[in-house]
């Protein structure tokens, strides 16, 4: 997977982790959601 400058660290996906705290079952993993998000803020809509 190619990983972009934007993308959390182990420490800030490990921080957002465990302050949501839930057991839930995802399809995806939180870190990847929050990359994603974090790229599309820091790129914008092209």
């Amino acid at each position: 997977m190619k990983h972009y400058p934007s993308d959390l660290t182990d420490g800030q996906s490990q921080l957002i982790e465990k302050a949501l705290n839930d057991s839930y079952k995802r399809t995806y993993s939180l870190r990847e959601i929050w990359n994603a998000m974090r790229y599309r803020v820091k790129t914008g809509c092209q």
